[in-house]
């Protein structure tokens, strides 16, 4: 989960990104990321006021939120992530891909529960989409520009719609997603 992976992972899944020192010098969404990975080691070890007080230094530099106590994995991308939000019981497995003004939030006020959803590897997140509550989307599943997404998406599916409606994806393979949260 290095800053070499992240710019590996940027040059594969943008096409307009040109150069090493281009995606160091202008990639908002990998600086958030990066500021979410730090904020996150303090929120591990239980200095979470730091914990916090480095993401909302990262939210004004970046216009991205992302809660330090979400759990994401490596090759994470945030593409054109301003207006982002990330929950604070939100868990991202690896490879996933998500644009500006998502939302991965909760639906109630509930503490010490999982709230927000779980996005499993491979899944990639079009722009203004909200995913909402303690659901799943499926692993290497697809969820269209401004879904609103209330309910599990199945591996391998595609999402789009408000309410979100499941397109079905008949022709995939068996890997599963097991994330799990810890309280």
């Amino acid at each position: 989960m290095g800053l070499r992976s992240d710019i590996r992972t940027i040059k594969k899944k943008d096409p307009s990104a040109r150069s090493t020192l281009e995606i160091l010098l202008t990639y908002s969404g990998m600086h958030a990321v990066w500021n979410y990975r730090i904020a996150h080691f303090f929120w591990k070890i239980k200095l979470k006021l730091l914990a916090r007080i480095i993401s909302n230094i990262g939210r004004i530099i970046t216009s991205v939120e992302i809660h330090p106590g979400a759990t994401i994995g490596k090759n994470f991308v945030i593409d054109h992530g301003v207006g982002t939000v990330i929950g604070e019981t939100t868990r991202i497995g690896n490879n996933v891909l998500i644009f500006h003004q998502v939302t991965l939030g909760g639906t109630g006020n509930e503490s010490k529960t999982k709230r927000h959803p779980t996005v499993c590897h491979g899944a990639m997140i079009a722009a203004g989409a909200k995913i909402l509550g303690d659901i799943k989307i499926g692993t290497y599943s697809r969820i269209g520009a401004n879904a609103v997404v209330l309910k599990d998406v199945p591996d391998y599916s595609t999402a789009v719609g408000i309410p979100a409606r499941i397109i079905p994806n008949t022709s995939a393979n068996n890997e599963v997603c097991n994330l799990k949260y810890e309280n």
